[in-house]
């Protein structure tokens, strides 16, 4: 038997006003866009904001539905916006920012497992990393360098 170890690093931004000002406009936007979400059942709203490397920027919100899981996170609203309307884009920065209406979120909020995946494509896909900021309602903001610091064992074509 041998053992694997993995470990990541992200740089942790006190508040979205430590962040460079490209990332703040881009985490407001995030933040802003959280007020759209569609979130009747969970009560749990996400916004995402992207740049993109034309100088657009892509939002999302999550959308729910109540045949779960047929609604869709802000993360991957936002990724395939991008990657229908820019298809020759690529993605540079990532925002998220996550807000519960019934208990506090004051610890960043990472994208779930089914985004990640998809983030993951879109990053395979462009041959470039893309850099992922995320918070919650408030508070710190952690940034990732690559999805590979939050999905470290990728599953891409080459696995088929």
């Amino acid at each position: 038997m041998k053992e694997i170890k993995i470990t990541t690093t992200f740089e942790v931004f006190d508040s979205v006003t430590s962040l460079p000002s490209e990332i703040q406009s881009l985490m407001n936007q995030a933040i802003e866009i959280r007020k759209n979400a569609y979130a009747p059942y969970s009560r749990f709203r996400v916004g995402a904001a992207i740049l993109l490397d034309n100088g657009k920027i892509v939002l999302g919100s999550n959308q729910e539905n109540a045949a779960y899981p047929s609604g869709l996170c802000a993360e991957r609203v936002a990724v395939f916006q991008a990657g229908a309307v820019y298809p020759s884009a690529k993605i540079v920065k990532f925002a998220i920012s996550a807000a519960s209406d019934t208990n506090p979120t004051l610890s960043p909020i990472p994208p779930c497992g089914a985004c990640r995946q998809s983030i993951a494509e879109y990053e395979f896909k462009q041959e470039t990393p893309i850099e992922i900021y995320f918070m919650g309602a408030s508070g710190e903001v952690y940034k990732s360098n690559s999805i590979n610091n939050l999905l470290p064992l990728t599953f891409d074509k080459t696995s088929l």
